[in-house]
């Protein structure tokens, strides 16, 4: 009877450090620093379009959408319309896909990424606040801070690259659709990729 309780009381301390964030409710803010050393608050974008990628440059899934340039294509194309695109590594020290800020910024250069900033989460604060399962999870947030979008990238959960080209992307759709000023409902897909590596 002690152990049965015991594993209760684990159990629900660590559903405590999950959050669950709801398409259609305000975003929780947060507060990270980015590969240059800057701090970076999602408040701090009040009244934008924002954009959180989770990234783990190790990841099958990642590395699809970075040797495609699918992923910079969007960066590029949405931070040209003053959407802000904050992409974050959630991984532990020690773990797959962990990046130090010169790392990061390395990684940037190499791949001619366009995101607004990588945010270093190494903690894992800011993917449990969102509850961030895999590589790529993807967020859109609106304007007045309310969660518009979670989920996968596209409709096609493979690691091949010639896939890019076939699937639908719910990212580029959405933001596409909203910029257009066409009325979006606010959804949620299931993610694909690698877990996040906390």
């Amino acid at each position: 009877r002690a152990f049965i309780i015991i594993l209760t009381v684990c159990v629900s301390v660590s559903a405590l450090s999950w959050a669950e964030v709801e398409v259609g409710r305000l975003a929780p803010d947060f507060t990270a620093t980015d590969s240059h050393q800057q701090q970076r608050s999602l408040s701090d974008y009040k009244d934008k379009y924002v954009v959180l990628e989770w990234f783990n440059p190790e990841c099958p899934f990642v590395k699809k959408h970075y040797n495609t340039g699918n992923m910079q294509d969007l960066q590029g194309k949405y931070t040209a319309k003053d959407v802000v695109w904050l992409t974050i590594d959630s991984s532990a020290e020690g773990n797959q896909g962990y990046l130090d800020a010169d790392e990061a910024n390395d990684y940037l250069e190499e791949k001619n990424a366009k995101s607004t900033a990588l945010l270093i989460d190494a903690s894992g604060e800011i993917g449990r606040l969102y509850g961030a399962k895999t590589t790529p999870h993807m967020f859109i947030i609106d304007p007045e801070g309310v969660l518009v979008y979670q989920g996968a990238i596209d409709d096609v959960p493979s690691t091949d690259l010639e896939d890019v080209e076939i699937a639908k992307n719910y990212v580029d759709e959405t933001l596409s659709s909203i910029l257009a000023g066409k009325p979006v409902s606010a959804f949620a897909t299931k993610s694909y990729g690698c877990s996040v590596k906390y």
